[in-house]
């Protein structure tokens, strides 16, 4: 039977050695906001890790008991006899540094001045998240994870683990992702960001000491980056050419149901969630190239991954199309590394791996079940 983790908090795990960045800028120290659902098992063997996609946090399943309607992002894959069963497998969500659910980021306040860190908080990495990752590993007790599943940015985590640690997991779960950005992808990233860049409220990235939020810019990124979530299909089914009083105005004004549709999400995005924070999260986006170092060869950056691999795309995923997915595959079977692939049918678009659909769920569970299997072997 199914059922919910239930009601869950976040813990908070400080490190006060100084961390150095990828771009070689070091933080006096950091603290990551984490989750936990089950048990760790005797062994430790059981740990799964969940990697946030572009606006995700901690809160991946269950609900909290002061907001019964705060429920977890990805609960419908994470509790008692789902996919991700809890019965199984300790289970870690975490908001990555740089974010703005209570992990240290660009609103923190920085010791050294008793100000937000603003636009003097670093620019961060997928490597820099892996490496502070594998430190909350460390804190937790758990040496190598059963697996590390994330999707769209969230996969290009869980890719760069088995790159960069890869005895400490044993299988990748990559979702709806892509091993680099397209060019498209990148000129998404830029006008987004360039929206929130130009907002006059955004003050150069210190709009905190004015008690301002470009609420314009990020309103306008999010409306964008929405976009290019959905596939045409998904809204020409929601949505179509309804207008939304029915008639024409001739006006500039909200006249058809998609637009407000999308300024409503703008709108509510913009409420809750950090520009700083977005800037950086696309930035990582935009970087994340395992090819780079090996002379844009795919096949020599994944010679040193030891995990198994399941990579799922989604039909209609034109921001992260099924192409790039194979683009994985097809390295990892160059080195030949274990691998199971999954195209995935669905009108929903890149947001397609956080939707309920049967067969998706199904390879999910498939593949996890075996997990659990050798988890308690």
């Amino acid at each position: 039977m199914n059922s919910s983790v239930g009601i869950v908090s976040a813990q908070r795990a400080i490190f006060n050695a100084p961390f150095t960045c990828k771009s070689g800028a070091v933080l006096a120290g950091f603290e990551l906001v984490y989750e936990t659902y089950g048990s760790l098992n005797a062994a430790k063997s059981n740990a799964i890790l969940i990697c946030h996609a572009l606006s995700g946090h901690h809160h991946v399943a269950g609900y909290y008991a002061d907001e019964p309607k705060n429920i977890g992002w990805w609960d419908n894959m994470i509790g008692p006899g789902k996919p991700i069963d809890t019965n199984h497998f300790f289970v870690i969500g975490l908001n990555n540094l740089g974010g703005c659910h209570g992990s240290t980021g660009p609103s923190s306040i920085n010791a050294a001045t008793g100000k937000p860190y603003g636009a003097g908080f670093p620019v961060v990495t997928v490597e820099d998240w892996v490496a502070t990752q594998a430190m909350l590993a460390d804190y937790l007790g758990v040496q190598q994870f059963a697996a590390i599943i994330g999707g769209s940015l969230g996969g290009m985590q869980a890719m760069h683990w088995a790159l960069a640690q890869p005895q400490r997991v044993r299988h990748v779960l990559a979702i709806a992702s892509a091993p680099h950005l397209s060019a498209q992808n990148i000129a998404f990233n830029d006008v987004a960001r360039n929206a929130i860049l130009t907002d006059p409220d955004f003050h150069g990235g210190d709009y905190y000491q004015h008690q301002v939020v470009p609420t314009r810019g990020l309103r306008l990124a999010r409306m964008l980056g929405h976009i290019t979530y959905l596939s045409d299909d998904a809204m020409a089914d929601k949505f179509g050419r309804e207008l939304r009083h029915g008639k024409l105005n001739y006006s500039y004004d909200i006249e058809f149901q998609i637009e407000s549709y999308l300024r409503y999400q703008g709108d509510k995005f913009a409420a809750y969630f950090d520009a700083n924070t977005y800037l950086l999260m696309t930035k990582a986006l935009d970087y994340f190239d395992p090819a780079r170092d090996y002379a844009g060869d795919l096949n020599r950056a994944f010679a040193q991954a030891e995990a198994k691999f399941l990579v799922v795309s989604f039909t209609t995923d034109w921001r992260f199309a099924p192409e790039r997915s194979r683009e994985l595959v097809r390295a990892l079977l160059h080195n030949k590394r274990d691998v199971s692939y999954a195209e995935i049918a669905s009108q929903h678009g890149h947001d397609a791996f956080l939707m309920e659909d049967a067969q998706y769920l199904a390879v999910m569970r498939n593949y996890l079940d075996n997990i659990a299997q050798e988890c308690a072997a």
